[in-house]
């Protein structure tokens, strides 16, 4: 177990060195920071200086080796189109995306899992055939074609819904959050819908598909030869023995959730990370991408590290095999 972490520890540490890597090359190929913040009309004098200042006038390695001591610290300098520091950017949109994108992964498994399993275990049916329609649907249409769907049926037509922003937030020091607020609900409907979709229909997919693998194995035969309720069958050993792939499948979406809610967020005008590096993209901010690139990589590292882990914990068959490896 012990090997097993390290090996992923190490394996996370040189996942987030190359990433840093890319994403200080932004720095040195993505325009120059030192004439997006003295203009185009500064003296040769006072570009040097800046230069120094920041540093950019030493060789390559040692400009990288201080971009690594600073990501560690979560410092990324100033916004060059806000003048403010990265860190404290991306502290105030994090909440906001972190929030919708856990909304998302809630209603997605909420809805997934149960639709997944009645597909299964009622098959040809009628509402087995819509929900595959459905499925399909949902991973046909890219979300920002949901998303303008969902604000005309919904925002337009029917009004039941805003169409845009968070709504009221409550705080706590650095951190915000609209769950606390009936109107911060309202607001998240939409876009956690439109995240969620893509979502649904994959683990709903994935849990039919395992659930009728599961029930044409043997030990389900025997199951049913010894009388036990189609009830005990499918719910105490078929849909547990489901749950492991769909555990790690739905461990890893979720990180997806975070990093792909750029166009959901661009959409309902949602202000999160999505919709701060979509801004850095048009202004060309590179500390800002920098950082939204770095954080992303982290996000992504820590939940598969997670996964990882508790994959060993559930499946017997990776402990068995890495103690007959030793």
């Amino acid at each position: 177990m012990i090997a097993f972490v390290l090996r992923r520890l190490i394996q996370a540490v040189i996942v987030m060195i190359a990433v840093a890597f890319i994403a200080f090359l932004l720095f040195q190929y993505v325009g120059d920071p030192v004439v997006f913040l003295l203009g185009q009309d500064a003296k040769p004098e006072q570009i040097r200086e800046l230069r120094s200042a920041l540093g950019l006038d030493k060789p390559f390695y040692i400009q990288f080796w201080h971009f690594l001591a600073n990501a560690a610290q979560g410092e990324f300098g100033l916004s060059l189109r806000q003048g403010a520091k990265v860190s404290r950017l991306i502290a105030e949109r994090f909440p906001a995306t972190l929030e919708l994108s856990m909304v998302a992964a809630v209603l997605a498994l909420v809805l997934g899992i149960p639709m997944g399993v009645y597909a299964a275990l009622r098959r040809g049916t009628f509402m087995s055939q819509v929900f595959m329609t459905i499925s399909l649907l949902g991973v046909s249409l890219p979300p920002f074609l949901v998303g303008i769907l969902l604000i005309l049926v919904f925002a337009v037509v029917l009004g039941w819904f805003p169409s845009f922003g968070r709504g009221e937030v409550v705080r706590f020091g650095w951190w915000s959050t609209g769950l606390l607020r009936a109107d911060g609900w309202v607001h998240i409907v939409l876009p956690a819908a439109t995240l969620a979709i893509f979502q649904l229909t994959l683990i709903m997919r994935l849990v039919r598909s395992e659930m009728l693998e599961v029930l044409r194995t043997d030990y389900i035969k025997f199951a049913r030869a010894r009388g036990l309720s189609d009830r005990t069958i499918h719910f105490g050993h078929a849909l547990k023995n489901t749950l492991v792939p769909v555990m790690t499948i739905t461990g890893l979406q979720l990180g997806g959730l975070i990093a792909f809610s750029i166009i959901t967020e661009s959409v309902f005008q949602w202000p999160g990370m999505g919709l701060l590096f979509i801004q850095a993209v048009t202004f060309a901010d590179i500390p800002v991408m920098a950082a939204y690139l770095c954080l992303i990589a982290l996000i992504f590292v820590v939940i598969n590290l997670v996964v990882d882990l508790l994959y060993f914990v559930v499946d017997p068959r990776l402990r068995v095999g890495t103690a007959g490896g030793h």
